[in-house]
């Protein structure tokens, strides 16, 4: 059974409650998973132990929340590679922080990344609520694979 992280930026909890039915999904699959608020990472150690990171904010003003930055870059040292990865996000409007936390972990991290970003506007809008759960079961047929 692996164990994953989900991690999440949050300004209106709408990323949150993404962030659990992922955990859900991956869950659903057979392994474990943990749903934690950016803020309470504050070194590098805090990601280790883990076979998966997911890591989500809603997009603000065209960019990531400043806290999914800031732990990108402590990421960027914790030895994620290989590891799987995966990205979502909130948005209103544009919805470009899922793409470039995704495209960070697969390559500046060289993660083993799912299919792409997962970015809804909300859980509860068309079939949201779904797309999650789904998004989170890739990720748990990713780590059963390998």
């Amino acid at each position: 059974m692996g164990k994953t992280l989900v991690v999440y930026a949050t300004r209106t909890n709408e990323t949150r409650n993404i962030a659990e039915l992922i955990a859900e999904g991956i869950r659903f699959s057979g392994h474990e998973a943990e749903v934690v608020n950016v803020t309470q990472i504050k070194k590098e150690s805090d990601l280790g132990g883990y076979d998966a990171y997911v890591f989500g904010s809603a997009t603000y003003h065209g960019e990531m929340m400043q806290g999914m930055k800031t732990l990108l870059f402590l990421a960027e040292k914790a030895g994620l590679e290989g590891k799987v990865g995966a990205s979502f996000g909130a948005f209103g409007w544009s919805g470009e922080a899922p793409d470039r936390i995704f495209d960070t972990m697969k390559n500046i991290f060289r993660m083993n990344m799912v299919g792409g970003a997962l970015r809804l506007k909300s859980a509860s809008l068309g079939g949201g609520t779904k797309m999650a759960q789904d998004y989170g079961r890739e990720v748990g047929q990713k780590l059963s694979a390998g």
